[in-house]
């Protein structure tokens, strides 16, 4: 058909219109805007076809009553169902609904009628076949119009998803205290879903109940509620089938024990999904709505996305403080002669840890490209971890005198490694790293393990004893007769007295607390190897501890 100039002006401008928003909301609201004015209606709406539920869903409109704004029709009744099920426009000069004309056109994306575009006036016969040509053209921009905000929405939420995953990695990284991670877990899984709330649940030591570890936007009730049971709850089918789940109505669920709860909270949908690890379910990721609401299968893959990284965070954490429990035993420990008392419980304390730290390594798979910082970080990670193999056996070894497996050792690699593997306690604690390396140091010859253990020793000491922050300054110098490797920290520095004891056990640290194992260690190591070490420390001047090797 063959439109008039002032159509085609008319259509051109609706065209137009309709073209400008990416929003997805906006644009369908301009959509019935245009289509109202277009043919000079009273009313009308866009609605989409919701084949699962078998309903018609009004997504914008104007002109309606409120209440018949918000009207969910069915796919067999009325002039809309009709354009659906025919796929052709319907035109009527009167209807039985209230309004005396009615015209609606589809709109077609890939073939199936995916929504509706309808518009009704109060007088009778008021849409000719001019009307419905022009609102035909303008619902084949429309649904170019739709396909580009959807595509554009679901760009949107995957970049979410990504800055959301990068958040959590950062949170991870910048800390392993596994509240933080879980908080940040919690909070990025309801900002990504758009969800009322969003709760983290682990399993008991005993297997058999969730209990709530983090939530993001709950309250008290909720955060309140007694364990769930695994093998009797809806969220226990979850750990059970270890398989998503959700549920539509939350608050008259049979299945949902806590239905009471759903309506003081205001939860309504709710999608769980599990937290595996190496074949282990840990617990649930849940999200929960205030609306009713359909998770399609990309927000299930997201949640899922987030909740394997939520996983992996909480084992990395959890073993990191297995890690520093094990450390803080060592050092509070006071004299040298007990070590050989605590080997056999230090090495179980460390070997079962560590067995699960190397099991899940290798199962990670850690592919970096290159150029990636975490590249370095994973091949430092998975020698740290043999390295602590052989000081397990060593700490055994160093109370019966046992000597070192010497062997050439680049030392400037050496502390590369300590300075990656120590780099988030040195943060945590706000102290700064300098280096100030030999360059093309030559190798010396030593025991590589028992070298490591006494550096982090003294690296671990100045942590210690710069409780607010502060400087640590490595450096090496190399002369004809020796290798020396200095670590000044900006400390209080040492009383004469203090000074006295350093190397006998009693002391490590100028703070109350922590027990003298460290240098007296590291002494035992110097001197297993040959060589010494120097102490230079005065009251509030800081603290230099420089080991001292033989060199070839």
């Amino acid at each position: 058909m063959r439109f008039s100039p002032e159509q085609m002006t008319q259509l051109y401008d609706g065209v137009r219109a309709i073209h400008s928003t990416l929003e997805p909301e906006a644009a369908l609201q301009l959509v019935v805007h245009e289509a109202v004015g277009l043919v000079g209606a009273d009313s009308g709406a866009l609605v989409l076809v919701n084949p699962n539920a078998g309903l018609l869903e009004i997504e914008a409109s104007e002109g309606l009553p409120e209440l018949d704004a918000g009207h969910l029709d069915t796919l067999r009744e009325g002039v809309v169902s009709q354009v659906v099920r025919h796929g052709e426009s319907v035109r009527a000069g009167k209807t039985d609904g209230g309004a005396f004309s009615e015209l609606a056109v589809p709109l077609r994306m890939d073939g199936p009628v995916r929504a509706v575009l309808n518009v009704s006036a109060a007088t009778p016969d008021a849409f000719s076949e001019a009307d419905q040509a022009l609102l035909e053209e303008l619902a084949i921009h429309a649904t170019q119009v739709i396909q580009n905000t959807w595509l554009y929405e679901q760009l949107r939420q995957r970049t979410e998803l990504l800055e959301s995953l990068v958040s959590v990695g950062q949170t991870i990284n910048r800390t392993l205290n596994l509240d933080d991670v879980l908080e940040a877990i919690t909070r990025e899984a309801a900002g990504l879903g758009r969800a009322r709330a969003c709760s983290l649940q682990l399993l008991d030591a005993s297997g058999e109940w969730l209990e709530v570890r983090a939530q993001h936007g709950a309250g008290k009730e909720y955060q309140q509620r007694p364990p769930l049971s695994v093998a009797e709850s809806l969220m226990g089918s979850v750990v059970r089938r270890r398989k998503p789940m959700q549920e539509g109505d939350l608050q008259n669920s049979a299945q949902y024990q806590h239905a009471e709860i759903a309506r003081l909270e205001g939860f309504v949908s709710l999608l769980s999904v599990p937290l595996v690890y190496s074949e282990t379910c840990l617990g649930t990721l849940n999200v929960y709505t205030a609306a009713p609401h359909v998770f399609s299968n990309e927000e299930v893959s997201t949640l899922a996305a987030l909740a394997e990284l939520s996983a992996v965070a909480m084992e990395k954490a959890r073993l990191y403080e297995r890690t520093v429990d094990v450390e803080e035993q060592l050092r509070r420990n006071e004299q040298l002669s007990a070590l050989g008392l605590l080997a056999a419980e230090v090495a179980h304390e460390i070997r079962n840890p560590l067995t699960v730290m190397k099991m899940l390594y290798h199962s990670l798979d850690l592919k970096f490209p290159e150029g990636d910082l975490r590249r370095e970080d994973a091949r430092v990670l998975g020698d740290k971890m043999d390295h602590l193999d052989s000081i397990v056996d060593n700490i055994v070894n160093f109370a019966r005198n046992a000597e070192p497996r010497m062997a050439p050792v680049q030392v400037s690699e050496l502390l590369d490694d300590l300075a990656l593997l120590t780099r988030h306690k040195l943060q945590h604690h706000s102290i700064v790293l300098e280096r100030a390396d030999v360059p093309e140091m030559a190798a010396v010859n030593a025991d590589a393990t028992q070298l490591s253990q006494a550096f982090l020793n003294v690296i671990l000491n100045a942590v210690e004893a710069m409780p607010e922050g502060g400087t640590l300054r490595i450096s090496t110098h190399r002369n004809a007769d020796e290798l020396r490797v200095a670590f000044a920290d900006t400390g209080p520095g040492m009383t004469a007295a203090q000074r006295e004891r350093a190397f006998t056990g009693m002391l490590s640290t100028t703070k109350e607390k922590g027990g003298g194992l460290g240098l007296a260690i590291v002494a035992k190591v110097a001197e297993a190897h040959g060589g010494r070490v120097e102490l230079g420390s005065e009251e509030g001047r800081g603290t230099v501890i420089t080991f001292c090797l033989p060199a070839e």
